[in-house]
């Protein structure tokens, strides 16, 4: 089994579009007039497959975000130089696992969404792993 991608609604498509292609994600395609709404599928350059589903539902009105999702985590190779050519700002990069940890920063999306990138040291699996814990 393997996770394949999450399910965010979103309560203004355009607006997510612009701000999910901005980060570099690739609209691989879209569904419309489902039982949830229309559903676009995108993926970043580097993946394979989907891994987020934006589902929009104008009858839905706005993204309530008390529903459970905390935030979601993107692994970036550069953290600041896209972001700022896109007019994307983020949190100041951080440190918090120390020097020999992965460097973060924050942004959020239109409807709030908390996104955290992971830009992991040179010699890091792609990843969490169990050697992260040991």
């Amino acid at each position: 089994m393997r996770t394949l991608h999450v399910g965010l609604r979103v309560s203004d498509l355009n607006r997510s579009l612009a701000f999910c292609t901005a980060v570099g994600y690739t609209v691989v395609g879209t569904v419309k007039g489902t039982g949830f709404g229309t559903l676009a599928m995108l993926r970043l350059p580097s993946d394979s497959f989907v891994t987020i589903e934006l589902v929009y539902d104008p009858a839905k009105g706005a993204v309530d975000l008390g529903t459970g999702i905390n935030h979601l985590v993107v692994q970036a190779e550069s953290l600041l130089a896209h972001l700022a050519a896109q007019g994307i700002a983020a949190e100041p990069p951080a440190l918090p696992a120390g020097t020999a940890g992965p460097r973060t920063t924050w942004i959020t999306d239109p409807d709030g969404y908390r996104i955290e990138l992971v830009q992991w040291p040179a010699d890091h699996a792609d990843g969490i792993t169990e050697a992260d814990f040991s």
